[in-house]
């Protein structure tokens, strides 16, 4: 099966490398998307749609069914993939994020210098989050970050398909655990989530990003997704 790889902040799709190799190496077909604003096109002008527009291209440009895997602030985009295309998108698998109601603000915490926002650095990052990134991890986190266009975080979620709540979801829990995500589904802070007729929560022992810290495991974990489908 094909499965899109959708970046989070601050990154390109080659941030997916490693896992992308390992899928490919179990038969699979990695797609990792380059997102306008970061990496394909890095341009103050881009805005959240145009990055939605992105990650359904790449669904409709995929054979068949497909999964779509969205990290971090990515898991909104990934979401959105499963609304626009809810007969396409077999899974959506979010890694250390949670999907927005319609309507809600992208990143509405984050403020733009001069039009974008740049990596803040690792001092909201320090705990849990990247505890397994060593001095060398950081330095070419911050060396290949790429601001991310005002646009795209003060863009709104628009949600309108209701089908996205039969989309089978898997959740990735890299810095918190299953047993945190059911206590904020329980709780009503995941409205998005509440509502999905099948959701997964798997654990990876890892920081915010797997992908880089724990490619292999990720890899094994999204293949065992796929074969649910099956």
């Amino acid at each position: 099966m094909d499965i899109i790889l959708v970046p989070g902040l601050w990154l390109a799709g080659s941030v997916w490398a490693d896992v992308a190799s390992d899928l490919e190496a179990q038969g699979h077909r990695p797609l990792p998307v380059d997102l306008p604003g970061q990496g394909a096109g890095e341009s103050s002008t881009v805005t959240l749609e145009d990055q939605v527009a992105a990650v359904v291209g790449a669904v409709d440009a995929a054979e068949g069914r497909v999964m779509v895997v969205g990290h971090s602030a990515a898991v909104n985009l990934a979401w959105i993939a499963a609304d626009r295309r809810p007969d396409k998108v077999a899974q959506v698998v979010l890694i250390g994020g949670f999907p927005l109601a319609d309507g809600e603000t992208h990143m509405a915490s984050l403020e733009p210098t001069d039009g974008v926002v740049p990596f803040p650095g690792w001092e909201p990052f320090e705990g849990p989050d990247a505890a397994d990134l060593d001095e060398e991890a950081r330095r070419r986190f911050v060396a290949a970050a790429i601001p991310v266009p005002e646009g795209v975080t003060k863009g709104v979620v628009h949600l309108g398909d209701e089908r996205r709540y039969e989309v089978p979801v898997m959740v990735v829990c890299p810095e918190f655990s299953p047993a945190d995500v059911r206590g904020w589904i329980e709780a009503g802070n995941i409205p998005e989530l509440a509502r999905a007729r099948h959701v997964e929560l798997v654990d990876i022992d890892s920081g915010h990003w797997p992908m880089l810290t724990r490619p292999a495991e990720l890899a094994r974990i999204l293949t065992a997704g796929l074969d649910t489908l099956s």
